[in-house]
């Protein structure tokens, strides 16, 4: 089993890789099959939650 490893970059996204699963609240898978690597939004304006849509960009997000 490959180490799960998340990185906050810089003004942007969470970076999370390895073996794992995104559930939402109701309890559904919605990671991608066979991915290994996703970009979750931190700066909340994402239209994709919990996935970066790239909104940071344009909304001005400084990361702390």
């Amino acid at each position: 089993m490959e180490k799960t490893r998340m990185d906050c970059l810089k003004n942007g996204p969470y970076k999370v890789s390895g073996d794992l699963d995104i559930v939402d609240s109701n309890g559904k898978t919605v990671s991608g099959q066979g991915l290994k690597t996703y970009h979750l939004c931190r700066c909340g304006g994402s239209g994709k939650k919990p996935f970066c849509d790239g909104t940071h960009a344009k909304n001005g997000f400084v990361s702390e």
